[in-house]
């Protein structure tokens, strides 16, 4: 303590809250994202570690009740939590998802251009409410998915798409982004037929 100022419980206390909670709100928010992606064997775990360090924190957040510097580190730690989880899903790029791409344009250089990325897809023609519309269907790793926008951008620039997310695929052709991430393939493998 220094002239009334007590570092730890002013500074350093906070901090550790603040540290400890970014933690177990980033472990909350990967572990949703798990449940969602159906990936249950790491959702316990992870659960678990989650509550542990929340009931460290609350328990030193309790025995300092008269200290605000603590609430502070508490809303900040979750506030930080927050954002580096929503960094973190986007960095892991988990999942699958269905992109449907409709236009009226000629599409053979846009089609051609999948093919030579390697993307499967399926092409429908279909009836538009201007008129005879082409529609492509691909499934595609999260990670491909900033990839196809900039063929769309470059073959096929007024054509619409919609991207959402798909839980489990079976058969097809697919890209092979498994060599480069092994968790990612690991955990949602791509069922191909033989």
């Amino acid at each position: 303590m220094v002239h009334g100022f007590d570092l730890y419980s002013w500074v350093i206390l906070p901090l550790l809250i603040c540290l400890s909670r970014m933690c177990d709100v980033t472990i909350g928010t990967i572990r949703h994202i798990f449940m969602h992606k159906g990936l249950k064997k790491a959702v316990p775990l992870l659960g678990f570690v989650e509550v542990l360090i929340w009931l460290i924190v609350i328990r030193s957040v309790m025995k300092n009740l008269d200290n605000w510097m603590c609430y502070i580190g508490w809303a900040g730690g979750f506030a930080c939590g927050t954002m580096l989880g929503m960094y973190l899903e986007e960095k892991m790029a988990l999942g699958l998802l269905v992109i449907r791409i409709i236009t009226a344009q000629d599409c053979k250089s846009f089609i051609q251009a999948m093919k030579d990325s390697s993307h499967g897809m399926t092409v429908v023609d279909a009836q538009g409410a201007m008129g005879p519309v082409k529609m492509i269907f691909t499934i595609v790793q999260r990670k491909q998915v900033k990839e196809i926008e900039g063929l769309i951008r470059i073959h096929n620039p007024s054509a619409f798409y919609s991207i959402e997310e798909v839980k489990n695929v079976n058969q097809g052709v697919f890209t092979n982004g498994g060599s480069k991430y092994p968790l990612l393939q690991e955990l949602f493998p791509i069922r191909k037929g033989k």
